[in-house]
Protein backbone atom coordinates (compact mmCIF):
# COMPACT_ATOMS: atom_id res chain seq x y z
CA UNK A 1 0.00 0.00 0.00
CA UNK A 2 1.60 3.23 -1.21
CA UNK A 3 -0.15 6.40 -0.09
CA UNK A 4 0.66 9.93 -1.21
CA UNK A 5 -0.14 12.27 1.68
CA UNK A 6 -0.24 15.99 0.99
CA UNK A 7 1.51 18.34 3.45
CA UNK A 8 2.57 15.73 6.02
CA UNK A 9 4.11 18.27 8.41
CA UNK A 10 1.77 21.28 8.24
CA UNK A 11 -0.53 22.13 9.92
CA UNK A 12 1.20 20.38 12.85
CA UNK A 13 -1.60 17.84 13.40
CA UNK A 14 -0.83 16.40 9.96
CA UNK A 15 2.17 14.74 11.58
CA UNK A 16 -0.25 12.52 13.50
CA UNK A 17 -2.07 11.43 10.34
CA UNK A 18 1.28 10.64 8.73
CA UNK A 19 2.12 8.53 11.77
CA UNK A 20 -1.24 6.79 11.49
CA UNK A 21 -0.64 5.85 7.87
CA UNK A 22 2.76 4.44 8.70
CA UNK A 23 1.43 2.46 11.66
CA UNK A 24 -1.25 0.70 9.59
CA UNK A 25 1.36 -0.47 7.13
CA UNK A 26 1.27 2.15 4.39
CA UNK A 27 4.39 3.36 2.62
CA UNK A 28 3.91 7.13 2.97
CA UNK A 29 5.07 9.40 0.14
CA UNK A 30 4.79 12.95 1.40
CA UNK A 31 4.45 16.06 -0.75
CA UNK A 32 4.71 19.52 0.81
CA UNK A 33 6.35 22.92 0.76
CA UNK A 34 8.06 22.45 4.11
CA UNK A 35 11.77 22.27 3.33
CA UNK A 36 13.08 18.74 3.56
CA UNK A 37 15.76 19.86 5.98
CA UNK A 38 13.10 21.49 8.18
CA UNK A 39 10.81 18.47 8.46
CA UNK A 40 10.08 17.87 12.17
CA UNK A 41 11.88 14.93 13.76
CA UNK A 42 8.51 13.39 14.73
CA UNK A 43 7.41 12.99 11.10
CA UNK A 44 10.64 11.77 9.53
CA UNK A 45 10.44 8.11 10.68
CA UNK A 46 6.98 7.80 9.12
CA UNK A 47 7.88 9.05 5.63
CA UNK A 48 9.18 6.61 3.04
CA UNK A 49 9.99 9.50 0.70
CA UNK A 50 9.26 13.20 0.38
CA UNK A 51 8.85 15.64 -2.51
CA UNK A 52 9.52 19.27 -1.65
CA UNK A 53 7.56 21.67 -3.85
CA UNK A 54 7.79 25.49 -4.00
CA UNK A 55 4.09 26.13 -3.20
CA UNK A 56 1.74 23.35 -2.10
CA UNK A 57 -1.29 25.50 -3.06
CA UNK A 58 -0.15 25.83 -6.69
CA UNK A 59 -2.20 22.84 -7.82
CA UNK A 60 -1.06 22.61 -11.45
CA UNK A 61 2.61 22.91 -10.51
CA UNK A 62 2.30 20.31 -7.74
CA UNK A 63 0.53 17.89 -10.08
CA UNK A 64 3.23 18.27 -12.73
CA UNK A 65 6.08 17.80 -10.25
CA UNK A 66 4.39 14.86 -8.53
CA UNK A 67 3.68 13.14 -11.85
CA UNK A 68 7.34 13.38 -12.83
CA UNK A 69 8.49 12.28 -9.35
CA UNK A 70 6.26 9.21 -9.31
CA UNK A 71 6.88 8.13 -12.90
CA UNK A 72 7.53 4.40 -12.91
CA UNK A 73 6.13 3.92 -9.38
CA UNK A 74 2.77 2.46 -8.47
CA UNK A 75 0.57 4.48 -6.08
CA UNK A 76 -2.62 3.25 -4.38
CA UNK A 77 -4.02 6.33 -2.63
CA UNK A 78 -3.77 10.13 -2.66
CA UNK A 79 -4.92 11.63 0.64
CA UNK A 80 -5.25 15.05 2.27
CA UNK A 81 -6.75 16.17 5.58
CA UNK A 82 -6.08 19.91 5.29
CA UNK A 83 -9.13 21.76 3.93
CA UNK A 84 -7.24 23.70 1.28
CA UNK A 85 -5.73 20.52 -0.21
CA UNK A 86 -8.71 18.19 -0.52
CA UNK A 87 -9.41 19.38 -4.08
CA UNK A 88 -5.80 18.92 -5.14
CA UNK A 89 -5.92 15.34 -3.82
CA UNK A 90 -9.11 14.73 -5.80
CA UNK A 91 -7.57 16.12 -8.99
CA UNK A 92 -4.49 13.94 -8.55
CA UNK A 93 -6.64 10.83 -8.03
CA UNK A 94 -8.64 11.72 -11.12
CA UNK A 95 -5.53 12.26 -13.23
CA UNK A 96 -3.87 9.03 -12.11
CA UNK A 97 -7.02 6.86 -12.12
CA UNK A 98 -6.94 6.09 -8.39
CA UNK A 99 -9.85 5.26 -6.06
CA UNK A 100 -11.39 7.98 -3.92
CA UNK A 101 -13.78 10.88 -4.22
CA UNK A 102 -13.83 12.72 -7.55
CA UNK A 103 -13.25 16.45 -8.01
CA UNK A 104 -16.98 16.98 -8.54
CA UNK A 105 -17.84 15.20 -5.30
CA UNK A 106 -15.19 17.13 -3.37
CA UNK A 107 -16.45 20.38 -4.89
CA UNK A 108 -19.74 19.72 -3.10
CA UNK A 109 -17.84 19.78 0.20
CA UNK A 110 -15.81 22.90 -0.64
CA UNK A 111 -18.23 25.22 -2.43
CA UNK A 112 -20.72 26.33 0.22
CA UNK A 113 -23.45 27.29 -2.23
CA UNK A 114 -23.14 24.12 -4.32
CA UNK A 115 -23.09 22.21 -1.02
CA UNK A 116 -26.38 23.75 0.10
CA UNK A 117 -27.93 23.22 -3.34
CA UNK A 118 -27.17 19.50 -3.22
CA UNK A 119 -28.33 19.15 0.39
CA UNK A 120 -31.49 21.13 -0.35
CA UNK A 121 -32.19 18.96 -3.39
CA UNK A 122 -32.24 15.94 -1.05
CA UNK A 123 -35.14 17.52 0.82
CA UNK A 124 -33.11 18.60 3.84
CA UNK A 125 -33.46 21.92 5.67
CA UNK A 126 -30.69 24.39 4.89
CA UNK A 127 -30.45 28.16 5.44
CA UNK A 128 -31.80 30.33 2.61
CA UNK A 129 -28.79 31.68 0.75
CA UNK A 130 -27.30 33.19 -2.38
CA UNK A 131 -23.90 33.20 -4.06
CA UNK A 132 -22.56 36.77 -4.25
CA UNK A 133 -19.57 38.30 -6.02
CA UNK A 134 -20.30 42.04 -6.02
CA UNK A 135 -21.65 44.64 -3.61
CA UNK A 136 -24.82 44.88 -5.67
CA UNK A 137 -25.39 41.13 -5.40
CA UNK A 138 -24.89 41.33 -1.63
CA UNK A 139 -27.46 44.11 -1.34
CA UNK A 140 -29.92 42.13 -3.45
CA UNK A 141 -29.35 39.00 -1.39
CA UNK A 142 -29.81 40.93 1.85
CA UNK A 143 -33.09 42.32 0.53
CA UNK A 144 -34.34 38.86 -0.45
CA UNK A 145 -33.15 36.98 2.65
CA UNK A 146 -33.64 39.72 5.22
CA UNK A 147 -31.62 40.63 8.29
CA UNK A 148 -29.98 39.18 10.29
CA UNK A 149 -27.79 37.20 7.90
CA UNK A 150 -24.32 35.65 7.59
CA UNK A 151 -21.73 36.66 5.00
CA UNK A 152 -18.93 34.11 4.53
CA UNK A 153 -16.47 32.92 1.86
CA UNK A 154 -17.63 30.23 -0.55
CA UNK A 155 -14.56 28.08 0.21
CA UNK A 156 -13.66 29.27 3.70
CA UNK A 157 -13.04 27.31 6.89
CA UNK A 158 -13.00 27.95 10.62
CA UNK A 159 -15.19 31.11 10.56
CA UNK A 160 -12.43 33.08 8.81
CA UNK A 161 -13.78 36.21 7.05
CA UNK A 162 -17.27 35.30 8.32
CA UNK A 163 -19.57 38.01 9.66
CA UNK A 164 -22.97 38.19 11.32
CA UNK A 165 -24.91 41.12 9.89
CA UNK A 166 -27.82 42.56 11.88
CA UNK A 167 -27.97 46.14 10.60
CA UNK A 168 -27.19 48.08 7.43
CA UNK A 169 -24.12 49.54 9.17
CA UNK A 170 -22.85 46.02 9.98
CA UNK A 171 -23.47 45.05 6.34
CA UNK A 172 -21.28 47.91 5.15
CA UNK A 173 -18.58 46.96 7.66
CA UNK A 174 -18.68 43.31 6.55
CA UNK A 175 -18.39 44.34 2.90
CA UNK A 176 -15.34 46.44 3.72
CA UNK A 177 -13.76 43.59 5.72
CA UNK A 178 -14.30 41.04 2.94
CA UNK A 179 -13.07 43.14 0.01
CA UNK A 180 -10.40 40.54 -0.72
CA UNK A 181 -12.90 37.64 -0.85
CA UNK A 182 -13.73 36.99 -4.53
CA UNK A 183 -16.88 34.95 -3.93
CA UNK A 184 -19.10 34.66 -0.87
CA UNK A 185 -22.27 33.10 0.46
CA UNK A 186 -24.95 35.37 1.86
CA UNK A 187 -27.24 33.25 4.03
CA UNK A 188 -30.01 33.29 6.58
CA UNK A 189 -28.93 33.63 10.22
CA UNK A 190 -30.30 30.64 12.12
CA UNK A 191 -31.33 31.16 15.74
CA UNK A 192 -30.42 28.24 17.97
CA UNK A 193 -27.63 26.19 19.48
CA UNK A 194 -24.75 25.05 17.28
CA UNK A 195 -23.30 21.53 17.25
CA UNK A 196 -20.94 19.41 15.18
CA UNK A 197 -21.58 16.03 13.60
CA UNK A 198 -18.24 14.36 12.95
CA UNK A 199 -17.64 11.01 11.30
CA UNK A 200 -15.08 8.61 9.96
CA UNK A 201 -16.80 7.01 6.99
CA UNK A 202 -16.36 3.88 4.90
CA UNK A 203 -18.18 4.21 1.57
CA UNK A 204 -20.15 7.11 3.02
CA UNK A 205 -21.42 5.16 6.04
CA UNK A 206 -20.16 6.28 9.47
CA UNK A 207 -17.91 3.78 11.20
CA UNK A 208 -17.48 6.40 13.93
CA UNK A 209 -19.75 9.30 14.89
CA UNK A 210 -19.42 12.26 17.24
CA UNK A 211 -21.45 15.27 18.34
CA UNK A 212 -19.89 18.27 20.06
CA UNK A 213 -21.50 21.44 21.41
CA UNK A 214 -20.10 24.92 20.69
CA UNK A 215 -20.39 27.20 23.72
CA UNK A 216 -20.90 29.88 22.48
CA UNK A 217 -21.37 29.68 18.69
CA UNK A 218 -18.04 29.92 16.82
CA UNK A 219 -18.99 33.20 15.16
CA UNK A 220 -19.71 34.80 18.53
CA UNK A 221 -16.47 33.41 19.98
CA UNK A 222 -14.50 34.77 17.03
CA UNK A 223 -15.96 38.27 17.39
CA UNK A 224 -15.40 38.94 21.12
CA UNK A 225 -11.85 38.82 22.45
CA UNK A 226 -12.78 38.35 26.11
CA UNK A 227 -14.62 35.07 25.39
CA UNK A 228 -12.90 31.76 26.21
CA UNK A 229 -14.41 29.45 23.57
CA UNK A 230 -15.57 26.08 24.92
CA UNK A 231 -16.31 22.95 22.88
CA UNK A 232 -17.63 19.82 24.60
CA UNK A 233 -18.11 16.41 22.99
CA UNK A 234 -21.39 14.84 24.06
CA UNK A 235 -21.06 11.37 25.54
CA UNK A 236 -24.79 10.66 25.13
CA UNK A 237 -24.92 11.80 21.51
CA UNK A 238 -27.88 9.57 20.65
CA UNK A 239 -30.23 11.21 23.15
CA UNK A 240 -33.65 12.21 21.83
CA UNK A 241 -32.84 15.92 21.79
CA UNK A 242 -29.87 15.49 19.43
CA UNK A 243 -31.36 12.72 17.28
CA UNK A 244 -32.60 15.14 14.55
CA UNK A 245 -29.03 16.38 14.03
CA UNK A 246 -27.58 12.89 13.80
CA UNK A 247 -30.27 11.88 11.29
CA UNK A 248 -29.65 15.06 9.31
CA UNK A 249 -25.92 14.42 9.27
CA UNK A 250 -26.25 10.90 7.94
CA UNK A 251 -28.58 12.07 5.17
CA UNK A 252 -26.19 14.89 4.23
CA UNK A 253 -23.41 12.33 3.72
CA UNK A 254 -25.61 10.45 1.27
CA UNK A 255 -26.72 13.63 -0.50
CA UNK A 256 -23.11 14.71 -1.10
CA UNK A 257 -21.77 11.29 -2.10
CA UNK A 258 -19.25 10.91 0.73
CA UNK A 259 -16.64 8.17 0.31
CA UNK A 260 -13.95 7.18 2.84
CA UNK A 261 -12.46 9.36 5.56
CA UNK A 262 -13.26 12.12 8.00
CA UNK A 263 -16.17 14.56 7.79
CA UNK A 264 -16.85 17.58 9.97
CA UNK A 265 -20.35 19.06 9.83
CA UNK A 266 -21.89 21.95 11.74
CA UNK A 267 -25.63 22.16 12.36
CA UNK A 268 -28.13 24.18 14.35
CA UNK A 269 -30.79 23.07 16.82
CA UNK A 270 -33.59 25.63 16.94
CA UNK A 271 -35.71 26.34 20.03
CA UNK A 272 -38.48 24.28 18.36
CA UNK A 273 -36.19 21.25 18.11
CA UNK A 274 -35.58 21.49 14.35
CA UNK A 275 -32.15 20.49 13.01
CA UNK A 276 -30.86 22.81 10.26
CA UNK A 277 -27.77 22.12 8.19
CA UNK A 278 -24.88 24.57 8.46
CA UNK A 279 -21.92 23.32 6.41
CA UNK A 280 -19.66 20.29 6.05
CA UNK A 281 -16.11 19.44 5.04
CA UNK A 282 -14.67 16.12 3.88
CA UNK A 283 -11.82 16.42 6.37
CA UNK A 284 -11.40 16.31 10.16
CA UNK A 285 -12.41 19.17 12.39
CA UNK A 286 -9.57 21.40 13.49
CA UNK A 287 -8.74 23.00 16.85
CA UNK A 288 -7.89 19.65 18.51
CA UNK A 289 -11.37 18.21 17.90
CA UNK A 290 -9.82 14.86 16.93
CA UNK A 291 -7.91 14.87 20.24
CA UNK A 292 -11.22 15.48 22.03
CA UNK A 293 -12.83 12.55 20.24
CA UNK A 294 -9.86 10.37 21.16
CA UNK A 295 -10.30 11.31 24.82
CA UNK A 296 -14.04 10.65 24.53
CA UNK A 297 -13.54 7.00 23.61
CA UNK A 298 -9.91 6.35 24.61
CA UNK A 299 -8.92 5.53 21.02
CA UNK A 300 -6.55 6.80 18.31
CA UNK A 301 -8.56 8.26 15.42
CA UNK A 302 -5.40 9.39 13.63
CA UNK A 303 -4.57 5.73 13.17
CA UNK A 304 -8.18 4.60 12.57
CA UNK A 305 -8.63 7.22 9.84
CA UNK A 306 -5.49 5.85 8.20
CA UNK A 307 -6.82 2.30 8.42
CA UNK A 308 -10.07 3.42 6.79
CA UNK A 309 -8.32 5.47 4.10
CA UNK A 310 -6.05 2.60 3.07
CA UNK A 311 -7.73 -0.68 3.99
CA UNK A 312 -11.39 0.41 4.48
CA UNK A 313 -11.42 -1.02 7.99
CA UNK A 314 -12.17 0.55 11.38
CA UNK A 315 -10.99 -1.52 14.33
CA UNK A 316 -11.17 0.72 17.41
CA UNK A 317 -14.00 0.45 19.97
CA UNK A 318 -16.64 3.18 19.63
CA UNK A 319 -18.13 3.11 23.15
CA UNK A 320 -18.40 6.69 24.40
CA UNK A 321 -16.96 6.98 27.92
CA UNK A 322 -16.68 10.71 28.57
CA UNK A 323 -17.92 14.19 27.78
CA UNK A 324 -14.73 16.04 26.85
CA UNK A 325 -14.39 19.81 27.06
CA UNK A 326 -11.65 21.93 25.52
CA UNK A 327 -11.27 25.53 26.65
CA UNK A 328 -9.24 28.02 24.60
CA UNK A 329 -7.75 30.92 26.52
CA UNK A 330 -6.90 34.43 25.32
CA UNK A 331 -4.48 36.69 27.12
CA UNK A 332 -5.42 40.17 28.25
CA UNK A 333 -2.98 42.75 26.93
CA UNK A 334 -0.43 42.71 24.14
CA UNK A 335 3.11 41.48 23.75
CA UNK A 336 4.47 38.48 25.65
CA UNK A 337 2.79 36.29 28.22
CA UNK A 338 3.59 37.75 31.64
CA UNK A 339 1.68 35.51 34.04
CA UNK A 340 -1.12 32.97 34.41
CA UNK A 341 -3.53 33.20 37.35
CA UNK A 342 -5.95 30.53 38.52
CA UNK A 343 -4.40 27.58 36.68
CA UNK A 344 -3.05 25.83 39.76
CA UNK A 345 -6.39 26.20 41.53
CA UNK A 346 -8.32 24.86 38.54
CA UNK A 347 -6.02 21.86 38.15
CA UNK A 348 -6.50 21.08 41.83
CA UNK A 349 -10.29 21.33 41.45
CA UNK A 350 -10.41 19.22 38.29
CA UNK A 351 -8.08 16.59 39.70
CA UNK A 352 -7.84 13.44 37.55
CA UNK A 353 -10.45 14.77 35.11
CA UNK A 354 -7.97 17.34 33.72
CA UNK A 355 -6.23 15.46 30.91
CA UNK A 356 -4.30 18.17 29.04
CA UNK A 357 -2.89 21.62 29.76
CA UNK A 358 -1.08 23.44 26.97
CA UNK A 359 -1.21 27.15 27.78
CA UNK A 360 1.52 29.44 26.46
CA UNK A 361 4.22 30.01 29.03
CA UNK A 362 5.74 33.24 30.32
CA UNK A 363 7.87 35.02 27.75
CA UNK A 364 6.03 33.53 24.78
CA UNK A 365 4.53 36.07 22.32
CA UNK A 366 0.76 35.95 22.51
CA UNK A 367 -1.06 34.87 19.35
CA UNK A 368 -3.43 36.88 17.20
CA UNK A 369 -6.78 35.65 18.51
CA UNK A 370 -8.55 36.72 15.29
CA UNK A 371 -6.39 34.42 13.19
CA UNK A 372 -6.53 31.23 15.24
CA UNK A 373 -9.08 29.61 17.53
CA UNK A 374 -6.13 28.03 19.36
CA UNK A 375 -5.48 31.48 20.83
CA UNK A 376 -2.97 31.38 23.71
CA UNK A 377 -3.34 27.71 24.52
CA UNK A 378 -5.92 25.37 25.95
CA UNK A 379 -6.90 22.95 28.67
CA UNK A 380 -8.90 19.74 28.23
CA UNK A 381 -11.11 18.14 30.86
CA UNK A 382 -13.34 15.09 30.70
CA UNK A 383 -16.00 13.50 32.88
CA UNK A 384 -18.63 10.79 32.41
CA UNK A 385 -21.38 13.20 33.57
CA UNK A 386 -22.32 16.08 31.25
CA UNK A 387 -23.08 18.53 34.06
CA UNK A 388 -19.68 18.05 35.67
CA UNK A 389 -17.78 18.24 32.38
CA UNK A 390 -19.61 21.48 31.60
CA UNK A 391 -19.01 22.89 35.10
CA UNK A 392 -15.28 22.18 35.00
CA UNK A 393 -14.99 23.57 31.48
CA UNK A 394 -16.59 26.86 32.44
CA UNK A 395 -14.59 26.98 35.67
CA UNK A 396 -11.52 27.06 33.42
CA UNK A 397 -13.13 29.59 31.08
CA UNK A 398 -13.84 32.04 33.91
CA UNK A 399 -11.21 31.15 36.51
CA UNK A 400 -7.98 30.92 34.50
CA UNK A 401 -6.57 34.31 33.50
CA UNK A 402 -3.63 34.95 31.21
CA UNK A 403 -1.94 38.36 31.04
CA UNK A 404 0.41 39.72 28.39
CA UNK A 405 2.67 42.79 28.50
Amino acid sequence: MRAVFLSPAFPPEMIQYTRGLSEVGAEVLGIGDTRRAALPAEVRPHLHDYLEVPRILDEDDVMARATAWLRGKSVDRVLANWEVLVMLAARMRDRWGLPGMSPDTVRGFRDKELMKERVRAAGLRVPRSRRVRTKREVYEAAEAIGLPLILKPIAGAGSADTYAVRTRAELEAALEATRGVPEASCEEYVQGEEFTFDTVCIDGKPAFENVAAYLPKPLEARSQEWVSPVIITVRDMYQERLAPGVELGRKVLTALGMGDGFTHMEWFLTPRGEAIFGEIGCRPGGAHLVDQMNYTCDIDLFREWARVATWQKFEAPTARKYNVGIVFKRAAGRGRIARIDGLREWLREAGPWAVEEKLLREGTPRRNWKQTLLSDGHVIVRHPEWAEAQRLSFAAATGIKIYAE
